[in-house]
C-alpha cells in the first residue's frame, strides 16, 4: 500500500466518521435549542467544526485531483466524482441552510431539512470510503 493510498483512506475515513456523527447526533440536536440559543450555539459550532471539516475536505479534494493525473483508473474517477458531488451538495444545499440558521430565520422545516438532506452527503462519503477500502483489499 502506497503512502497516497493510506492518505486517501485516512481522509475518506475521517469524513465518513464525521458525517455520521453530524447525521446522527449534531444536526438532530439542533431541534433541542430555542431560536436564540441555536443562533448563539450555531455561530460557535460552525467555527469549531470548520477547523475539522475544511482540512479534511480540502485534503481529500486535492489528493483526488492529484491522483486523477498521476494514477488514473476507474476507482479514482469514481471517488473523485463522489468527492466533487459532496462539495457541490455542501455548497448548494448546506451552506444556505446554515446561513438561514446564522441569520436567525430558521424554522422547524430548516432543521428537518438539515437532517433529511444530509443523508445525501452521508451516502456519498460512506460509498466513497467503502469503494476506497474495497479497492485496497483487491
Amino acid at each position: 500500500m502506497s503512502n497516497l493510498q493510506v492518505l486517501s483512506l485516512l481522509f475518506d475515513f475521517g469524513l465518513v466518521v464525521l458525517i455520521w456523527i453530524v447525521q446522527l447526533i449534531i444536526y438532530p440536536s439542533f431541534k433541542y435549542h430555542n431560536q436564540e440559543s441555536l443562533v448563539k450555539w450555531h455561530a460557535k459550532y460552525t467555527v469549531r467544526i470548520a477547523g475539522v471539516v475544511i482540512p479534511l475536505m480540502f485534503g481529500q479534494l486535492i489528493l483526488y485531483l492529484y491522483l486523477i493525473f498521476t494514477q488514473p483508473d476507474v476507482s479514482i474517477y469514481i471517488r473523485s466524482g463522489l468527492t466533487i458531488s459532496a462539495w457541490l451538495t455542501t455548497f448548494a444545499i448546506f451552506v444556505p441552510l446554515h446561513n438561514t440558521i446564522n441569520n436567525g430565520k430558521n424554522t422547524e422545516k430548516t432543521l428537518s431539512q438539515l437532517v433529511s438532506k444530509n443523508w445525501i452527503r452521508t451516502v456519498i462519503w460512506t460509498l466513497l470510503f467503502i469503494i476506497n477500502l474495497a479497492t485496497l483489499v483487491h
